[in-house]
């Protein structure tokens, strides 16, 4: 889909075309072609060694001798991939990374890939990932087809709009402005409520919401605050979120269902390292670089 943009609106998403999108496609939107995780701030997980856990996924990970995991790409400070170098960076990656070395698999054995909202249910339950990394909330619906371990973290809806804009200043004043979300996600269906009465514009990648935004195309964007403080990070002086969250978004490791041998291991490995301090040390890195302040990890409930 193409968009008619304004010569600065052009400018800024041109300077990030090469960067990933949530969905595996190219184009992100913004200024800064990179996150700006701190590199040398995060820590080094130790691989465990001959690893046993009853898990029919695990094995055959471990026969293949590398660990599948999904992951988004447009996400700047929760999961970003660089398109000049494919390295993947952020708060999920590390989260990722920590559950992998626990599972017995260094960083160069794992084989991301880059997952759609949409898909994240057929992809984990079609077993083409082994484990679903990205912003992914836990609930019931989804929960009928697959499984989870966590959460690890609490996220909310919240919006995202242009620094001048003075009339959205949270879900209560949308009534009638136009605001994009991405398909698959849980803060679409909480913004098409009618209770908020916005115009909703609901398209496949975040990057394609932003620069829709960043053109004057939609009045806002919406989905959970900690992503949307990363575009704003972004975009300084030109992106900034508003109001406070309206939804509950709590982050899980998604799995085959039925595989409990798998989701004990998880968790306790996401237990595991909030309680050694690599947890804080990889946020403090990552998404405490958007501006997000740091909060104690919720109770794992999924285990």
């Amino acid at each position: 889909m193409k968009f008619h943009k304004t010569a600065a609106a052009a400018a800024a998403v041109l300077a990030l075309a090469a960067t990933a999108a949530c969905g595996g496609k190219e184009g992100s939107a913004g200024d800064k072609p990179k996150d700006q995780t701190d590199e040398k701030a995060l820590p080094k997980y130790s691989v465990a060694k001959d690893v046993k856990v009853d898990s029919a996924v695990l094995k055959k990970a471990q026969k293949r001798g590398k660990i599948v995991i999904g992951a988004k790409a447009d996400q700047p400070y929760l999961g970003f991939q660089d398109q000049s170098t494919k390295k993947y960076s952020g708060f999920d990656i590390e989260i990722a990374k920590m559950i992998a070395a626990d599972l017995g698999f260094s960083p160069k054995q794992i084989e991301w890939k880059t997952v759609d909202s949409g898909a994240r249910e057929t992809t984990v339950s079609k077993g083409d990932v082994d484990l679903m990394i990205g912003t992914y909330t836990i609930n019931d619906e989804r929960k009928k087809q697959i499984d989870f371990a966590g959460p690890y973290f609490h996220a909310g809806a919240s919006l995202l709009v242009r620094k001048e804009e003075k009339a959205v200043t949270g879900p209560d004043t949308v009534k009638g402005k136009k605001v994009c979300s991405i398909v698959g996600s849980t803060p679409l269906q909480t913004i098409k409520e009618p209770k908020y009465g916005a115009k909703v514009t609901e398209l496949s990648k975040y990057s394609e919401c932003v620069s829709q935004l960043l053109d004057g195309q939609v009045d806002a964007v919406t989905t959970d605050d900690a992503i949307l403080m990363g575009y704003a990070a972004q975009n300084p002086g030109k992106l900034k979120v508003v109001g406070k969250p309206f939804s509950d978004e709590p982050y899980g490791v998604g799995l085959k269902k039925g595989d409990k041998a798998l989701q004990k291991a998880v968790a306790d490995a996401i237990k595991k390292h909030e309680d050694n301090g690599d947890y804080k040390k990889a946020y403090d890195a990552t998404l405490g670089k958007s501006g997000s302040k740091f909060k104690t990890p919720p109770e794992i409930t999924e285990k």
